[in-house]
């Protein structure tokens, strides 16, 4: 009996989800990063670090962002050249996008650290909150790199049709997380200085495990190689990529938009709600990013070989499972908005109230966001980078900024809460048109 499970297999139900956990899982611990600091910060350093770091974090994810962009668009261009037959030109691509985000990660560090000061406030620093913006900010982009190559062999671990070893690595960083958290912020009250250094050494775990394996002769269907570096290849990649940034930097233009809008209406204790809100939506959403990891390279593959019949086959499932689990997540968001905003603001009654409240509107989002977020990734692995873009960048930005602008007018902080409702059921609308009007070019309907 077959146990391994390859991406030119037939995909029923069960082999889905099996072929997906890992990437599920492996995103899952990727979220925990920010969620552990958060946790530890507010818990056991105050409520203004840990709106200092919710501040500063969107900035930092933007850069990271990069390596999304990086792996989500060069393994869409690797996975189509496995399809096509052409294993030794997969693995010179795959070398190529290794080699480019390690470039633009020690660049981006740089120029980051540079200018975090005053990027801190432009973003809305108070006095109060500047001093921790930069040292979490400067000393989570010493690592960034690291970050950065996490980012691209998640991805890529799942094209070599190695998704647990993805799993391994993410889950090895996490739990070394957690402990460099619980010692460094619990146990040595090094504070956000503390949360920053573990999330930068366990990014490091999460980068380097999978370099040294893709260095070895190994027994998956990608290798590290050598090559030269063709310009065409990576501007192609990134091009098809673009909208994994384009949602880093959207979502964090928007967190930026929303922290503005609530220490108008609330203060700082707004800013604390919302970053608690961000760092449980991580979690939420990072079940719908995983399945997007685990089931792009199959349909980049499926479009590389002109497999139709499993491209309709994975689209109608996927649609499927997404809607479903949207269904099950706002359900368990409803129940647990009390726990979980006890776990991080549970000290403070009146912002545990507020994040409570807070939590319950917004979940009803994770009812459309499964959806709106596969379609997008759908479109990257068919290498149509400009309709993946499109339909972020309206979600992600154009439709939030809307939202969150024109809904406090009429439902006051009640209408920042069903901004992000607002945009789904929006972005909803947009991504079935592209699903109709390219079902003919791709034959995946």
């Amino acid at each position: 009996m077959k146990t391994t499970i390859q991406l030119s297999d037939h995909f029923t139900y069960k082999k889905l989800f099996r072929f997906c956990l890992s990437p599920i899982i492996m995103m899952i611990f990727t979220s925990i990063y920010g969620v552990v600091d958060g946790l530890f910060i507010s818990n056991y350093v105050g409520k203004i670090p840990f709106a200092a770091i919710n501040l500063v974090y969107p900035f930092v994810m933007i850069l990271g962002g990069v390596g999304f962009m990086v792996g989500t668009g060069g393994s869409a261009w690797v996975a189509k050249t496995l399809g096509e037959g052409n294993r030794e030109n997969a693995c010179r691509y795959f070398t190529m996008m290794v080699r480019l985000t390690t470039i633009l990660g020690i660049l981006l560090s740089v120029i980051g650290f540079v200018f975090l000061r005053p990027i801190s406030h432009l973003l809305g620093a108070t006095e109060a909150m500047l001093d921790d913006c930069v040292i979490y900010g400067r000393i989570t982009l010493i690592f960034n790199t690291f970050f950065m190559l996490q980012n691209v062999f998640q991805t890529f671990l799942t094209t070599a049709e190695k998704p647990k070893l993805g799993l391994a690595a993410t889950m090895a960083a996490g739990v070394t997380n957690m402990a460099l958290d619980a010692l460094f912020i619990a146990v040595f009250r090094w504070g956000v200085a503390g949360a920053a250094l573990a999330t930068g050494l366990s990014q490091c775990v999460g980068g380097i495990l999978p370099l040294i394996y893709f260095l070895r002769p190994n027994s998956s269907l990608l290798r590290l190689t050598k090559t030269k570096m063709e310009g065409r290849i990576l501007l192609k990649a990134c091009a098809n990529g673009s909208s994994e940034l384009m949602s880093n930097i959207a979502a964090s233009l928007v967190s930026v938009l929303y922290n503005f809008q609530l220490l108008r209406l609330v203060g700082e204790n707004g800013v604390a709600a919302y970053g608690t809100l961000m760092y449980v939506q991580f979690i939420f959403i990072a079940v719908f990013i995983g399945y997007t990891i685990g089931t792009a390279p199959v349909i980049s593959y499926n479009y590389g070989s002109q497999n139709h019949d499993e491209l309709k086959n994975i689209l109608r499932k996927s649609l499927t499972l997404m809607g479903t689990a949207g269904v099950i997540m706002m359900l368990l968001a409803q129940v647990f908005a009390g726990p979980l905003a006890q776990i991080f603001v549970g000290y403070d009654a009146e912002l545990f109230e507020m994040t409570k409240h807070a939590f319950r509107l917004f979940s009803f989002s994770f009812l459309l966001a499964g959806i709106n977020i596969f379609t997008s990734a759908f479109f990257t692995a068919l290498n149509n980078g400009a309709v993946s873009a499109t339909i972020s960048f309206l979600r992600t930005l154009v439709f939030q900024m809307i939202s969150v602008l024109i809904l406090p007018i009429f439902f006051d902080l009640d209408g920042i809460w069903w901004a992000i409702t607002t945009a789904e059921l929006s972005a909803i609308i947009i991504s079935l048109i592209f699903l109709i009007a390219n079902r003919k070019k791709y034959n995946y309907m």
